[in-house]
């Protein structure tokens, strides 16, 4: 059974880090591109980021480059994204997911989902 956990979402202050982990269980970890997503309050899901299955290989938007990071730790299954100068406008779940096919952007291409991490910054 495929399943994704994250973990270290929290309320933190405008200015703050932040390092979100997702583990993965029940496949080849290794064999998988690996993206976060996040869902801000009243607004849709959007991309975050994506990991190939080299972690030399990373696409984001050019809005959130300089400030968030995506690497993965294969032996341990895990996916990461540090988040640096976070501000409310970061507030929002928080989701890793697997990706299958097409475009790393849409969240179609992804056939596996954790149930999301709760980040809050507070002003």
């Amino acid at each position: 059974q495929v399943r994704l956990v994250e973990s270290g979402g929290r309320v933190v202050q405008a200015g703050d880090s932040l390092r979100l982990s997702c583990e993965g269980s029940g496949f080849v970890f290794s064999r998988y591109f690996m993206g976060w997503f996040r869902q801000p309050p009243g607004k849709e899901r959007e991309f975050v980021a994506a990991i190939g299955e080299g972690p030399s290989w990373i696409s984001m938007p050019d809005s959130l480059k300089g400030r968030f990071t995506i690497f993965r730790d294969d032996a341990a299954n895990t996916v990461y994204l540090r988040m640096n100068n976070l501000t409310t406008e970061d507030t929002a779940i928080y989701y890793c997911a697997r990706r299958n096919v097409g475009s790393n952007w849409s969240a179609t291409s992804y056939d596996a989902w954790g149930q999301g991490t709760q980040v809050t910054v507070s002003s």
